[in-house]
This record gives structure tokens, C-alpha cells and sequence, in this order.
């Protein structure tokens, strides 16, 4: 076997970031060298790679499903908005400058030569690559400047599974919509598809893509039924919106739950930082925006944020600054963690990111921050798991150290650390801290959770369920040929 082909989505959130994953588990279970590839990712979720660059955290998760370690040649270029109109783009791991969608065309030429040379290496390296495009390729307002859906499958000659989430209602228009809208050189890519998230009866469903085959000239590869055990590592802010609740609520071993609300502040980053919390028995993590959602939580947390300053006038203008001041004055813990962290401290000196220069923080731990120009990127690996991606530095601080990964006073915490609470015997320590300082003494810590074994378990299902409701001989059959030949379909303006 060797080759590529392209799991492209009818829309953000479709689900293709998991399929890209099931095919990368499936083919490494079989002994098949396998790597994932995303052209172009937008998205304030990242990780670190082994070289010490910066990737969308799906394709460190992608990465993880091929039993492979985060690297920068997965996700060659990533742009991590800061603002409605413009965004960070970091160029094989490392910051290249800022760019706005209106001058990302003079960037073009120079980007698809990037994205060029990275799939043709992992061709050349390993037996199968399993691309993600990015958004929908039907957005043919972009299709000039596509480096990641159809410009990338027409410059690789890349056959194209389309996934479509049917659970939000008007799937077969989707599908037939998003081939028709294509040039016809692009939909002669178009191999076939694949509905996700399916409730009920297939049976019911069958007629329809029986028609939509005959319509179009492409078959439905499968059905995969939905399952809500699909929650960690979200792609990006999406499914942030769209739950207010985290994960899966489990009943608590003791007598009391412990509440936890996370700030869901505009310019999140890496919102996956309290997933780990929300695998535990009894914790309930629910993001929030109101400052009247703050007085019935036992902790609060403020995540990481790609515009710490502008974040923070956030936080002041909702009222959520004097919410969480009156919590931490209550002796109720506090964590920051990144952004929230820089936000907690004293005084925060930015002349990079925002340009603010000098402004007040909360105050709530006794520290300062500096924004260097070069941007921190660094794994941990011993004796603790984390990451860090950030501008600022801390410059002073009379707190106390906490852990050796931040600063602490009382109850109220701050890390730059990303990940820290998958190491399960932190989390359970601080958990057990954070219980008793917000009076929840009925509250009992698990002790047998494994983040990193939940992790896995969720790639495992996503593959078994591919293995078991799609036609998988034939997708991954797209790897050994070039593109199927499919009619092209004629649409009258």
C-alpha cells in the first residue's frame, strides 16, 4: 500500500478531525506506516512537537492514533486567530508574522510550496498519509487561496471521502450541494462519502442515499452512528459553543459534586485543558460567560487565551473580573491557566501580542508578566507531562511555587502549563485541595481515572466503529489507485 487521500467535511465540526484519526488507528493496527497531514489548520488548540514547534492539537491526536509522536511536518501551516480579521501564522512550527484573510493571497505561492514539499516527504517516508481538509471545500469564495480541501487534492492528484454530520439536519442537500458547487476538475476528486453521527434506524436513511449515488455518481461508503462518547481534544471553539456542559457528567463516589466554571472567554486557546477534570467522578465542568453563573461554582477556572489583554477587558466589561475577585475573597480556588494565568498576576507589559504596553491584572496572585518577542514553545516529559506556547513571562513574583509548574497563594493557582492535569496523580492532589478549600468535604477523589487511557480508549472506538459501519476495504482501497473517475454534475444558473 501506498499513498493518500483526503477526508474532506460538508462543514466545520463534521467530524472528519475523528474519521482522519480512525483511519490512522485502523492502519497501525494492521503494521501499516501511517502519518496524518493537514495542509492548513485554523485553530487556537495546539500542541508542541518533538522539535519544538507548534501544531493544531487534532493533528497531535492524529498523530497520537498512528502511534506517532507530535511533529511539525502533520501540520505545516497554522493560523490561530487573535482577532474577527486577523490571525498568527506559524509556518512549520514557528510564528511567520500576522496575516488578514484579505492579504493571505500574497502569502499563496510560498505556503503551497511549503504544503508541497511536507506531503511529498511523508509519502516518501511512510506507507499511507490519511490528509484533513479544513471548513468545507464548498467555500469557493476561498477556492483561490485553498491550500487545504481541493487545491491541495488537485496539486496531489487526491482522491476525496466527503464526511457530513447528519445529526444537524439537511445532510443529502450537503452532500450533493457541496460536489455541485465544484469546479468540475475538483469534483472529479470527489470519490464518495461518508454520514456521521447517526441517530435511528438505518433503514430509514437507506432510500435516500440510494438516490443520492444516482444523483451524483458516488457511493456512501457507510454510516457511522453517532456516539457521545466524542468529546476530547475538540478540533477547535465549535463544540466549546455548542455544550455548555463538558464531556459526560459521572455520579460522585461521595456525597457532594464538585462545580467547576471554566470562562469561555472570546479568543479561547486550548480549551482542552479541562477535559481531564471533566473525566473525573463527580466533577462537573460547565463553561460560562455570565458573572451570575460564578457565585453557586466551587472553582473557577480561566483558560488560555490568544488575546490575553483584550480578554481581560473582557472579563472586566461582563463583570466576570469582580465575580471571580469575590470567589477567590471567599477562599474558593481560582486557576489560570496561560492567558488566565497572565491575567491573574498584578501588572501585565505587552508590547507584543496586543501592543497595550503596561496594564492592571486581577491581582490575585502578586506576581508581573513581560511579553518576550520570541514565543515559548517547550514538552515536558519528566517527572510531569505538559506543554508550553506562550509570549509571556513572569518577571516578579512574592507567591509561593506550585509544583515547580507556577505560582500559588491560598487557593488561587496559576501555570503556563498546558496538559498538567493529564497527570493523573496531580490532578487528583489538587483536586482533593480544591474540594476542601470550596467546603466540598463530601466530595471523594477517584482513584483509579486515566486521562491518557481515555484518550486512547476514544480513538479506539472511532476506529472500531469504522471498522464495523463503513465499507473500509474500499476507502482505504482509495490509497493503491489513482482517483476513481465519477461524472461530473451539471447545475444551470
Amino acid at each position: 500500500m501506498s499513498g493518500a487521500l483526503l477526508i474532506a467535511g460538508t462543514t466545520s465540526d463534521a467530524g472528519k478531525s475523528m474519521v482522519v484519526a480512525g483511519l490512522c488507528r485502523l492502519l497501525a493496527r494492521k503494521g501499516i506506516a501511517v502519518a496524518p497531514f493537514k495542509a492548513q489548520n485554523m485553530s487556537n488548540n495546539s500542541a508542541v512537537t518533538v522539535e519544538g514547534g507548534e501544531i493544531g492539537r487534532a493533528q497531535a491526536m492524529q498523530a497520537r492514533a498512528a502511534g506517532l509522536s507530535p511533529s511539525v511536518r502533520f501540520n505545516p501551516i497554522l493560523l490561530k486567530p487573535g482577532s474577527d480579521r486577523t490571525s498568527q501564522l506559524v509556518v512549520r512550527g514557528h510564528v511567520a508574522g500576522s496575516v488578514s484573510a484579505g492579504d493571505y493571497f500574497k502569502h499563496r505561492d510560498m505556503l503551497a510550496a511549503v504544503v508541497s514539499d511536507e506531503l511529498r516527504s511523508l509519502q516518501a517516508d511512510f506507507d499511507a498519509v490519511i490528509c484533513e481538509g479544513a471548513g468545507s471545500p464548498a467555500e469557493i469564495n476561498l477556492r483561490a487561496t485553498d491550500l487545504a480541501n481541493m487545491g491541495l487534492a488537485r496539486a496531489a492528484n487526491l482522491p476525496v471521502v466527503l464526511v457530513g454530520d447528519i445529526d444537524r439536519g439537511g445532510l443529502l442537500a450537503h452532500l450533493f450541494g457541496t460536489v455541485a458547487i465544484l469546479a468540475p476538475e475538483d469534483q472529479a476528486l470527489i470519490a464518495g462519502f461518508v454520514v456521521n453521527k447517526f441517530r435511528g434506524d438505518p433503514a430509514l436513511l437507506a432510500p435516500g442515499l440510494v438516490q443520492l449515488e444516482h444523483l451524483t455518481g458516488r457511493p456512501t461508503y457507510g454510516v457511522v452512528p453517532f456516539d457521545d462518547g466524542f468529546w476530547l481534544d475538540a478540533e477547535d471553539s465549535v463544540s466549546v459553543q455548542a455544550h455548555r456542559v463538558v464531556g459526560q457528567p459521572q455520579q460522585p463516589i461521595g456525597e457532594q459534586w464538585l462545580r467547576v466554571a471554566a470562562i469561555r472567554l472570546p479568543r479561547i486557546s486550548n480549551s482542552t485543558d479541562v477535559e481531564a477534570l471533566a473525566c473525573e467522578p463527580g466533577v462537573l465542568v460547565r463553561w460560562v460567560t455570565d458573572p451570575a453563573d460564578l457565585p453557586d461554582a466551587d472553582v473557577v477556572v480561566i483558560p488560555g487565551s490568544k488575546a490575553t489583554v483584550a480578554d481581560l477587558t473582557w472579563l472586566r466589561d461582563r463583570g466576570l473580573a469582580d465575580g471571580i475577585a469575590a470567589h477567590a475573597r471567599s477562599g474558593r480556588p481560582v486557576l489560570g491557566i496561560c492567558g488566565g494565568f497572565q491575567m491573574l498576576c498584578r501588572r501585565i507589559d505587552d508590547a507584543v501580542e496586543s501592543g497595550a504596553g503596561g496594564v492592571g491584572g486581577l491581582g490575585l496572585l502578586d506576581a508581573d508578566i513581560v511579553f518576550a518577542p520570541e514565543k515559548t514553545l517547550r514538552r515536558h516529559a519528566a517527572p510531569l507531562y505538559g506543554y508550553e506556547i506562550h509570549h509571556g513571562q513572569v518577571s516578579r513574583s512574592v507567591d509561593d511555587d506550585w509544583l515547580g509548574v507556577g505560582l500559588r497563594r491560598d487557593a488561587v493557582y496559576g501555570t503556563h502549563w498546558h496538559g498538567l492535569f493529564d497527570n493523573d496523580d496531580v490532578r487528583r492532589r489538587w483536586l482533593a485541595d480544591a474540594a476542601a478549600a470550596a467546603g466540598r468535604h463530601g466530595f471523594v477523589v477517584a482513584d483509579d481515572v486515566d486521562v491518557s487511557a481515555r484518550r486512547d480508549a476514544q480513538l479506539d472506538l472511532m476506529a472500531d466503529l469504522l471498522a464495523a459501519h463503513t465499507d473500509i476495504d474500499a476507502i482505504l482501497g482509495l490509497l493503491e489507485t489513482p482517483p476513481p473517475q465519477r461524472p461530473t454534475i451539471v447545475t444551470s444558473v
